[in-house]
This record gives C-alpha cells, sequence and structure tokens, in this order.
C-alpha cells in the first residue's frame, strides 16, 4: 500500500533526552509523502498520563528503554500494559539479548536510536499495517478468551485442538486435560446412535447444526447445553476444523420441567391434569385403532367427601384425596392413566383391553380401593365411589370430549342407583336415540317441504277383475336416498305427535286423489293406514270429520282406514267408540294384518269393521305350509261368519292367487297384481288390467275337496324339505317312512276306503309315492356320503316326480 494511502500517523514518544527527542522529530519531518503526529512523554509516568486522556491512543509507540522511572526490558511490560498499539523499542545499545527479551514483552520491533531515517519511518509504517491486518485475530482471541459461551475446536478428526475459559467453567475439565481428546469423553449417553449420525451427516452435508445436547460434566453430573457447530474449510472446500459454541441451559430445562409439571399435574395429588389427560387420551384412542383393540374411560366421583370436607375442614380433605389418589394408581397397570379433572373428581383411561368385558375387572378393583378407610390425623375416614364407563370404539366415530361426557353421564347413573357401584353407558343405545332425535327432525322438515308422497296399491276381485278400491301407501321422496318405503322412517315417528302430522297429511292427500280421479269419471274407494296412536287420540273422530268437511264433493264412503288389530289393545270401548262414530260419518273400516295379533272374536264383534286382511305371511307359505294354509282357511271362516269381506295381502302369483280362489277368497292385493304406483298411472292400468284366465274359472271348493287340497299342499311342503336337506339348508330331514308322512297318512286313510276317490288310481298314486320316498332316502344317502352333485342331480327327478303327484291330485279335486 503507498504512504499517501495512510492517514497521519498518531506517534507516542516516550524518550527523556531532549537530543534523541528532536533527532526522532527530524527523522519523522524528512518524511516526503508521510505525515507524523507526534506526542512525547518523558517518562512512564508521563506517558500514562497521556495514554489516561480520552482519545490518546496512538497508532504507534516508539519507546525508550532508559526512563528516569523505568528501565530494560520491563519497560516494555509497563508500556504494553497501557496500549495494544504497537511498540517499536529505539535503543541506544544494540544487545540481541535485550532485544529478543523486549520482543517476548510485547514489542513489535527493535531499532537503533540515530539510524537511517527511512528504515524508521518503514518500521512505522509496516507496524501499522501489521496492527490493522490482526485487527480481527485479536478481536477473535479476545471473545474466545472472554466469552462466556464454552467453545471447543476439533481438527477434521474431531479430536479437541483448543478450548476457551468457559469450556473449562462449565464442564469442570482444564484445557490440559482434553487437549488431543474426543468429545465424546462429555457424553451422557442420553442420545442414541441415530442422534449423533444426523448430527454428522448436518454437519458434513450442511456445513453446521444446531440442537440441544445432555452431556456429563467432569464431576459426573448432566446438564443440557445449547450447541452450534460448525465446519471451518479451506479454499479448496475441505473441512480443517469443527468449531463448537454451547451454553449451559441446564437452570432453563429445570425451569422449563417445572413449569410443563404446573401446566400438566394437578399440584394436590401429583396425578395428570385435565390437560394432559386429554392428550394422553387422543394418543390411547390412536392406538386402539391402529391395533384394534379398546379403552375404556373411566369417571370417578367420591361418595361422602363433601361431608369430610365440610366438617372436618379442608387440610384433612386434601390429605383424604392425596391418599387415595395414591391408592387408585397403584391399583392401575402401567399402560393406564389416571388424572384428577377437580375436586373429587378423577378419570381414568384404562388402555389395551381386548374386548369390552376385560375392563371390569379393573373398575372393581378401582371401587374397593375408593372405598377402603384412610386414616388422617387419628380419623379413620371412609368413602366410596360411583363409577361412569364408556367404551372406545363405537359404532359411530366419537371425539375425546364426548367420550368424557359418555362416562360422566354412566357416573350419575351410577349415583342414581345407589353409588358405590359402576354403570357401563350403552353407545348403542345412545346412538339409536340421538339417531332417533335426527330422523324425527329431518322427517318433520321434510314434511314441511312437501317431500313425501302416496303411491296406489290396486284391491281387485281376483275373479271378476273389478277393481274394488286402491291402498295408499306413503312414500318419502327424499332429497339425498331417493324413494324410501315407509319402514325406513314411520317407525321413528309411531308414537310421537309427528306420526299424527303425518297421517293427517295422508288422509288430507288420499281425499284430493280420490276427487281427481272422480274428475276423470273413475270412482276408486281408497284405504288409508292408521297408527294405533293416531286412532287412539280423543279427537280423531272430530279431526277426521274436519278432513271430510275440507273435500266436500267426496263421499264418505270413499275413504276406508285400515287400523292393525292389535291398536283396540289399550282401550277397547274408546276405540269402538271412536270407530262407531267414524262409520256413522260413512268412513269404512278394515283390520289390516289380521291372523298375526290375538285374532280375537271380540274384536270382530265389537269393532265396527267390514272388512278383513289377511297377512302376506300366510299367502306366501301356503302353498306349501298347511299350518298357514289352516290359519287362511280359518280367517276366511271367521270374516264368512260375521259377514265380513276378506282381503288377502301379498298375491304374488298365479298359483296363490288360484288357491285363495278356491278356499272362497275373491279380493286380494299384491306384486301378482300390481305394484305401488304414481296416482297418474292408476287409471290408465285399471283400464288394461285383466286377471288370468285361470282364476276367471276357478271356483270355490267344497268340503269334500278341502282334504285333499290338504294333502297336496302337504306333499309339496315334504319335497320342499329334502330339498332343503339337499342344500344344508335343514340338518334333519322329514318323516322317510312313506305311511309317517302327512301326505302318506292321508292316502293310507283313502286306499281303505276304495270307492271314495277310485281303486285303480289310487294304485297309481300309492305307487308313485312309495317311488318318491325311495328316490328320497337314496338322494339323503347320496348326499351324506359326499356326492352331493350326483343328490343335487337327482332333484331334478324328485321334483318332476311331485309335479306327477300334484297333477293326480288335481284330477281328483276336478272330478268332485
Amino acid at each position: 500500500m503507498p504512504a499517501s494511502a495512510l492517514a497521519p500517523a498518531q506517534i507516542m514518544l516516550i524518550e527523556d533526552d531532549a537530543g534523541d527527542v528532536e533527532l526522532i522529530r527530524w527523522q519523522l519531518r524528512d518524511a516526503l509523502h508521510e505525515h507524523f503526529d507526534i506526542r512525547v512523554a518523558d517518562s512512564m509516568r508521563a506517558a500514562e498520563a497521556l495514554f489516561a486522556e480520552a482519545g490518546a491512543q496512538p497508532d504507534v509507540v516508539l519507546l525508550d528503554l532508559s526512563l528516569p522511572d523505568s528501565c530494560g526490558a520491563g519497560t516494555v511490560e509497563r508500556c504494553r500494559a497501557l496500549t495494544e498499539a504497537p511498540i517499536i523499542v529505539l535503543s541506544g545499545v544494540d544487545d540481541p539479548a535485550v532485544t529478543c527479551l523486549a520482543i517476548a514483552f510485547g514489542a513489535d520491533d527493535y531499532l537503533p536510536k540515530g539510524g537511517d531515517s527511512e528504515v524508521l519511518r518503514r518500521a512505522i509504517r509496516y507496524a501499522r499495517l501489521r496492527h490493522q491486518r490482526d485487527a480481527d485475530a485479536r478481536l477473535a482471541a479476545a471473545v474466545f478468551a472472554h466469552a462466556r459461551e464454552g467453545i471447543i475446536v476439533t481438527d477434521a478428526q474431531g479430536n479437541i485442538v483448543e478450548v476457551n475459559e468457559a469450556f473449562t467453567r462449565i464442564t469442570g475439565y482444564a484445557r490440559e486435560e482434553v487437549l488431543g481428546r474426543n468429545p465424546s469423553l462429555l457424553k451422557s449417553d442420553r442420545h442414541d446412535q441415530a442422534f449423533h449420525a444426523a448430527m454428522w451427516k448436518s454437519l458434513h452435508d450442511k456445513g453446521h447444526w444446531y440442537g440441544e445436547v445432555w452431556n456429563r460434566r467432569k464431576s459426573g453430573e448432566l446438564f443440557a447445553e445449547l450447541l452450534t457447530i460448525s465446519a471451518v474449510r479451506d479454499a479448496r472446500g475441505a473441512i480443517r476444523h469443527f468449531v463448537g459454541l454451547f451454553s449451559d441451559i441446564t437452570v432453563q430445562k429445570e425451569h422449563e420441567r417445572q413449569l410443563e409439571h404446573i401446566a400438566h399435574y394437578d399440584a394436590l395429588t401429583a396425578l395428570p391434569n385435565r390437560v394432559l389427560f386429554a392428550d394422553r387420551l387422543h394418543q390411547a384412542m390412536a392406538r386402539a385403532t391402529r391395533s384394534g383393540q379398546r379403552l375404556a374411560v373411566v369417571y370417578i366421583d367420591l361418595d361422602g367427601f363433601k361431608a369430610v370436607n365440610d366438617t372436618l375442614g379442608h387440610d384433612v380433605g386434601d390429605k383424604l384425596l392425596m391418599a387415595l389418589a395414591l391408592r387408585m394408581r397403584k391399583t392401575m397397570r402401567d399402560c393406564d392413566t389416571l388424572a384428577r379433572l377437580g375436586g373429587d373428581e378423577f378419570v381414568a383411561v384404562l388402555s389395551d383391553l381386548p374386548d369390552a368385558e376385560s375392563c371390569r375387572p379393573l373398575v372393581r378393583r378401582l371401587l374397593a380401593t375408593a372405598a377402603e378407610p384412610v386414616e388422617v390425623n387419628g380419623q379413620l375416614l371412609k368413602v366410596s365411589g360411583s363409577i361412569g364407563i364408556t367404551l372406545y370404539p363405537q359404532r359411530e366415530d366419537v371425539e375425546a370430549d364426548q367420550l368424557l361426557r359418555q362416562a360422566d353421564q354412566a357416573m350419575y347413573q351410577a349415583k342414581l342407583a345407589g353409588k358405590d357401584r359402576y354403570h357401563l353407558f350403552d353407545s348403542d343405545q345412545d346412538y339409536d336415540l340421538r339417531s332417533h332425535h335426527e330422523s324425527v327432525e329431518r322427517i318433520r322438515q321434510g314434511l314441511l317441504r312437501d317431500e313425501f308422497a302416496l303411491h296406489y296399491q290396486p284391491k281387485v276381485n281376483m275373479h271378476s277383475g273389478e277393481l274394488i278400491g286402491a291402498e295408499a301407501l306413503v312414500r318419502w321422496q327424499h332429497p339425498e336416498q331417493g324413494l324410501l318405503p315407509p319402514d325406513r322412517f314411520l317407525p321413528a315417528i309411531e308414537r310421537h305427535e309427528l306420526g299424527v302430522q303425518l297421517g293427517e297429511w295422508v288422509i288430507d292427500s288420499a281425499l284430493s286423489q280420490i276427487a281427481a280421479w272422480q274428475a276423470e269419471g273413475l270412482r276408486v274407494p281408497v284405504s288409508v293406514n292408521i297408527s294405533a296412536n293416531h286412532l287412539q287420540r280423543a279427537d280423531f273422530a272430530e279431526r277426521l270429520y274436519l278432513l271430510l268437511s275440507l273435500h266436500p264433493e267426496v263421499a264418505p264412503d270413499q275413504l276406508q282406514l285400515e287400523v292393525l288389530e292389535s291398536s283396540a289393545l289399550a282401550d277397547m270401548n274408546r276405540v269402538a267408540e271412536t270407530m262407531a262414530t267414524c262409520t256413522r260419518m260413512g268412513v269404512s273400516f278394515s283390520l289390516d294384518d289380521f291372523g298375526t295379533g290375538y285374532s280375537s272374536l271380540s274384536y270382530l264383534k265389537r269393532l265396527p269393521a267390514a272388512e278383513l286382511k289377511i297377512d302376506r305371511s300366510f299367502v306366501r307359505d301356503m302353498l306349501h305350509d298347511a299350518d298357514d294354509l289352516a290359519i287362511l282357511d280359518g280367517v276366511l271362516g271367521l270374516a264368512r261368519a260375521f259377514r265380513r269381506r276378506a282381503v288377502a295381502e301379498g298375491v304374488e302369483t298365479e298359483a296363490q292367487g288360484e288357491l285363495l280362489l278356491r278356499l272362497g277368497c275373491e279380493c286380494a292385493q299384491g306384486y301378482g297384481i300390481a305394484r305401488p304406483m304414481p296416482p297418474s298411472a292408476l287409471p290408465g292400468w285399471a283400464a288394461g288390467w285383466r286377471p288370468p284366465l285361470r282364476w276367471t274359472r276357478q271356483r270355490r271348493l267344497g268340503a269334500e275337496a278341502m282334504p285333499l287340497l290338504y294333502a297336496t299342499v302337504e306333499h309339496r311342503g315334504w319335497i320342499m324339505a329334502i330339498a332343503e336337506c339337499l342344500a344344508g339348508e335343514r340338518a334333519a330331514p322329514p318323516a322317510l317312512d312313506p305311511h309317517e308322512c302327512a301326505f302318506g297318512r292321508w292316502l293310507d286313510g283313502v286306499i281303505a276306503d276304495p270307492y271314495a276317490l277310485g281303486s285303480d288310481r289310487l294304485s297309481e298314486l300309492d305307487q308313485l309315492h312309495l317311488e318318491i320316498h325311495a328316490l328320497a332316502v337314496e338322494l339323503l344317502r347320496l348326499h351324506r356320503g359326499d356326492r352331493k352333485d350326483e343328490a343335487h342331480a337327482g332333484l331334478a327327478r324328485l321334483n318332476d316326480m311331485r309335479d306327477r303327484t300334484i297333477a293326480a291330485m288335481e284330477a281328483f279335486i276336478q272330478a268332485m
């Protein structure tokens, strides 16, 4: 750097010889491009005074070693204590030993007095440049020496090459004890191999690492440090050193631990508080979901604690709580959590339960522990516990706070039941109850939004083909779920006021539809289902009259009300009176699903119902179940005896309709006739529907033909039972002895009187019957012998023989 680039040099000249002072001034003034500001002190005391003045720090000190108050190399030492500026010794003695000693005591250069002026100026110039260049190093050294953070420097292999004083203060190791050793001498074994591997990876990949580390002092005491490690690279990018800077945060960590304990633990019992319990519960729920196991939330309330607290004081109450908390915690497993919510309320999470029943022994132990006497201040105190339990997972997703509320509700039930016991929350019942409330509210909204509609199923005379009426069936046009049948929503409002509102809407809509059909020239009586709850209302008849009056164009006899026979059970007299009142208005009644309830003769006598509807279950199975056939025949007999019209429900096949006609039942409805349809479709259906030809030609059988009819049904049912055995749907076969089955007993009876049906045809039928039984026995043998395919193949032959038997029976019936 050229001299002109330097500012005027501030020179402190410490020299007591006036001649030497002038000589040095002259040497410095002789410079062509350099300027020097010179201050002179003739002793060390004078120099100390100048150094003490503000702004008196020089750029260079020119020092004579022989002063009135200081002499020799010690003068350099005194001067160095006053300043960090470069010191150039000017001596009249050219002694190498003195030179070395002066340099050792802090001098930066050594020149003889009276030498070349340029040499002096160059020495000053170079001293200033060196001082400026080394300023960062001196600062770093000062920081290294005086920093309160520990500093450790290692080579690229991790061996310690330097530490500072703070390192010694924090770790207890002296500098000499650690030089050349690895920092692992401080390790606490709290961090695993993966932790250290991640640290070294970050150092090599990123050049730095930052984090908290637990180490061990020389004394063996653990301490926490906040550590930053940086890699120092050379010009080629190779790592030369690692520098670690750390501070002792043990006190802060302990303070954090104390604060965390205060935030998460109950101050009295040292149990987890509500905050920590919530976290533990969330963790347990996640673990239960992953493992497929159960957990129980157990809410514990101490019975009788308030009396102890009020009579003996809070100090005694607190000691009782502490003792009980300790005892209850000892009864629990390591995987469980017990927390105190406040007051005398505790809650536990029982984890890793294989099933719901596994929690009961644990809960019983808690109950027993809570009831054990506790001695406090020489007094024996006794309380008990009421415990509520809920389980997770449940049928639907639940949140942690909802589980706590469920357990609280169950605990309250335990208290109501007498205390000192537990109660298990029924989540399924709760789900059903909430679902019920939600369903009712949604139905209410649907009614307000006009989402309900009526479909109509025709009722016909199967023999004549006459349309005798239509049953109104409510449907819900749900915006998300589509068209819903009544069994999807009516049960929810069966005993609710909303059920009555919907019932009145159905009556009103049906009357409107009757009027609309009448306007088109179609006269169709409509039957409407009325719930028991609706019918038993005191104002039912009055409300019905009001609805009829809103449709004066509709004759009351065009409306029929269908009621279940069990509707009258609650109050026979009131229901009979209500029905009689409605009948006087012109409205008729039908007893729906007759035969499934009590089928009481008293009902038929006292209830003014003009029609009996035979339940579809009897119609469905009457072709192969003689018991259903007998019930159906009996109901038809009752209808004739009490002069009621009988209507069979659930007719789905021509064969069912034909058998009903043979029994004397002409009126029916069902999918075999027509499915429920929108009101707009009914007129077109009525115009085009014709009954099957077999129905129009069928007649009611006489009493003499009924045994054959029953025998035919028995035989069909016997064949069906064999087929069920071959399909694995039935364990025990029907009677395999041809003389023990119902058909065989009938056949044996008529063979004894051959003139009744004709002996030749009976012999053929008897032989066919024997062959059927023999084939059935063979098929069952094949099935038991694991030759199921052969057995199933033979079933077609068995069905063919059945059809031949039924044809023979039909011939007998037709001949009567």
